[in-house]
């Protein structure tokens, strides 16, 4: 909510800042999937090629998606036509059911990460080593950062593409929607499994498709942040920073 407000009360805001913050994210977001969330799932996976095609799955899923939301997962801003309006209204609609759906995935990976914190707890009573467990807690919180900052560009890149469809009302109404969207991929996707409809496994299913996604929108990030395939020294500086902060986080705190 709070990055959607940026764009939308900093009208003049500088195109090649809001790269170099999309750059970071992605970054980030990049080395914490491969850090955390895929060592989690091929050590949590009972058959690991099964897991590597829910993997490419996620990565086809977030291709046919940014169809729908024209990349602005990955910070694309592409500001509707006003010629139709009945086109501009059906693009924020796509775009919405776009966005929608991959925020409501990624919400799943929160309520995957608190159950494995509890599956790690209950043998922890068994006489294992805590130390896993605690090192997965702060892996639970690294993955919540991660989440975050790469929602941020992405709800600046949406309100900079609403607030050119339609009325002032209505984007902060779509941006509440998109904001809600994680937390009721969590709190559904807990609900499944606390009620014994969605297993482990139905939870690991979930969790390699989002991370076939955040593949797909990291790695689109670093590919168009340097389309002429010059050489950026502030973008690999950004990227560098990035992975130390998730390397510190991940394996040394």
């Amino acid at each position: 909510m709070v990055a959607g407000g940026l764009a939308y009360f900093i009208p003049s805001w500088e195109e090649r800042y809001f790269k170099l913050v999309l750059v970071f994210a992605g970054s980030y977001l990049f080395a914490i999937t491969v850090l955390h969330i895929l060592p989690d799932l091929f050590l949590d996976a009972p058959n690991p090629s099964w897991m590597g095609f829910y993997i490419l799955i996620g990565f086809l899923l977030q291709q046919v998606l940014a169809l729908f939301s024209t990349g602005v997962e990955h910070g694309h801003i592409h500001h509707p036509s006003h010629a139709h309006q009945h086109g501009v209204q059906m693009g924020v609609w796509t775009l919405m059911i776009g966005l929608f759906v991959h925020a409501f995935l990624e919400g799943t990976l929160l309520s995957h990460e608190g159950v494995l914190v509890e599956h790690l707890h209950d043998h922890s009573h068994d006489g294992h080593d805590h130390s896993h467990g605690h090192h997965h807690h702060h892996g639970h919180n690294n993955l919540l950062l991660g989440i975050l900052l790469h929602k941020g560009p992405e709800a600046f890149a949406l309100v900079a593409v609403l607030t050119t469809a339609m009325k002032k009302r209505w984007v902060f109404v779509l941006l509440t929607i998109f904001a809600l969207a994680s937390p009721a991929g969590m709190m559904l996707s807990n609900f499944l499994y606390e009620a014994d409809i969605l297993g482990r496994n139905g939870l690991n299913i979930f969790y390699g498709i989002v991370a076939g996604g955040f593949l797909h929108i990291s790695t689109t990030i670093f590919f168009e942040s340097s389309p002429d395939h010059k050489f950026y020294l502030n973008k690999v500086l950004v990227s560098i920073l990035a992975f130390t902060l998730a390397v510190i986080l991940e394996l040394f705190l």
